[in-house]
């Protein structure tokens, strides 16, 4: 038995399962046998598979797309190994793509051009709690979910809520956001340092070992040009975030209306009042009708707002009260409210399910998602002119959006064996970001460019911008082997 059949003999991960999907015959790997010997010497025996199964669970997210498998998979356990495995490709010019919990929507872990994939889940470690400093440094490996029950005793936590339990590397990655962004800000804003491994194996701080200030005026600010990076200039492999005093009272409300325009009015007027709300979650009708089959609930079956405060006890009662006296002048049903954490969790299981709720609209489907985000005030417009144009369809279409920050999305529901459906709903969402476009808006606001919107950031950037980030990518990438053809195609 040569050293490949060997290594994918030997090991298989727990947890992982083959998907039925085969494209064809399996690709075998296409590394030679002293390159993968080199990898396990890095990683060591046990952190390295060249099964296809892995390869192929390793080379697709969430997302609709067929899996890109790499050649191989290895668990690097520290940031040494890491280091040690990207100067192995580096001077083999083989392609490295960082994966962390796959629940991406772009297709951001597949592997276009085989390569490495670097599982980082096993660095699981937190690091370094600054409860009197508000923040934390994790490793690649700890999750959102993990993070929060770890600072449970603290009266901290971390509230970006993707709402997938994604690693918090991966988030700062993709500049994820969610259901809080609209009063704790986006992982642009709650990165504060990061440790990165360059493509050539250097390992580097950006802002400096051990700095975690609030703020600081030295120098580049090379944090923020790896947050939403998307793996293209090199491996996350610690990042430190700034965290949050959990809050004294939190209620959440949901509130129904007869129409889109009014459930969108609800929220700018809320926006432009200066409200400090927490969290405004817009589910239209066809995405309400899909929570209440999918969780056997009973909401209206009407534009919806779900609602979350935060702050003393009077505070979340006045926000409450101003916010509903926002929402009667739009129409808007009496707020079904609760601040009790049991009765929260079940007013909010509607738009906690969604994903899985719309998929059920039609069993043995996939979702094509995409999202879009816009100045707030052009948010009615857009919202129901993409509205219309799914309705136009033949394709079901639910929407739901964070709308306090002008960020919404569709998912379109398509058969993937059917190339007629898949070509309707790149249509769709290439019409959706355009409109987006047009108003000022970006092509997305939290999935991240991955494979599928490459030729719209060069138009939202235009040309000069987008030959700034290209000439990016190649100071820090000059062999292009960091997650290659994602985000700038070189």
């Amino acid at each position: 038995m040569n050293f490949l059949r060997l290594v994918g003999a030997l090991y298989r991960p727990t947890g992982v399962i083959s998907r039925t999907y085969c494209p064809g015959a399996p690709e075998p790997c296409r590394l030679s046998d002293s390159l993968v010997e080199a990898l396990s010497t890095a990683v060591g025996l046990k952190n390295i598979s060249t099964s296809y199964a892995v390869r192929e669970q390793h080379g697709k997210d969430e997302s609709y797309h067929e899996p890109q498998p790499a050649d191989v998979v290895v668990w690097p356990e520290s940031t040494n190994a890491v280091s040690k495995v990207a100067t192995i490709c580096y001077d083999n010019n083989v392609p490295m793509i960082p994966f962390g919990t796959g629940t991406g929507l772009e297709s951001g872990v597949s592997a276009p051009r085989g390569g490495v994939c670097l599982n980082l889940t096993k660095m699981d470690q937190v690091l370094d709690l600054h409860p009197e400093d508000f923040d934390v440094s994790v490793q690649p490996g700890v999750t959102r979910n993990a993070l929060n029950s770890y600072l449970r005793d603290t009266g901290l936590w971390f509230p970006v809520d993707p709402g997938a339990d994604a690693s918090l590397c991966g988030m700062a990655a993709t500049s994820a956001s969610g259901t809080n962004a609209v009063r704790y800000g986006t992982m642009r804003e709650n990165v504060m340092n990061m440790e990165v491994v360059l493509p050539d194996g250097t390992i580097i701080n950006t802002a400096g070992k051990d700095r975690r200030t609030k703020k600081t005026a030295a120098g580049y600010n090379l944090t923020n040009i790896y947050v939403g990076s998307e793996g293209t200039l090199g491996i996350i492999t610690k990042t430190t975030l700034r965290l949050y005093g959990i809050p004294e009272t939190i209620m959440a409300a949901v509130c129904s209306f007869p129409s889109v325009q009014a459930a969108v009015d609800t929220t700018v007027m809320t926006m432009q009042s200066g409200i400090p709300i927490a969290r405004i979650e817009f589910l239209d009708d066809v995405m309400m009708d899909a929570c209440n089959k999918f969780g056997g609930l009973d909401y209206p079956v009407a534009p919806t707002l779900f609602l979350e405060f935060h702050g003393s006890e009077k505070n979340v009662a006045d926000q409450a009260e101003a916010v509903a006296e926002i929402a009667q002048m739009n129409e808007g049903s009496d707020f079904q409210m609760a601040s009790d954490p049991a009765q929260r969790k079940k007013l909010w299981s509607a738009r906690h399910n969604a994903w899985y709720a719309g998929l059920a609209l039609k069993p043995g489907s996939k979702g094509c998602a995409t999202d879009v985000c816009v100045p707030i005030s052009r948010l009615p417009e857009v919202i129901v002119e993409t509205k219309e144009d799914i309705s136009k369809s033949s394709l079901i279409g639910p929407i739901v959006g964070h709308v306090g920050d002008g960020n919404f999305h569709s998912l379109l529901i398509i058969d993937p064996d059917d190339p007629a459906q898949i070509e309707e709903a790149h249509v769709l969402h290439e019409r959706m970001a355009r409109r987006a476009l047009a108003v000022g808006g970006t092509c997305t606001g939290e999935h991240g460019i991955g494979l599928g919107k490459r030729h719209l950031l060069r138009e939202e950037m235009g040309e000069g911008t987008f030959n700034v980030m290209k000439a990016l990518k190649h100071a820090l990438d000059p062999k292009n082997i960091m997650n290659p053809e994602k985000v700038i195609p070189v």
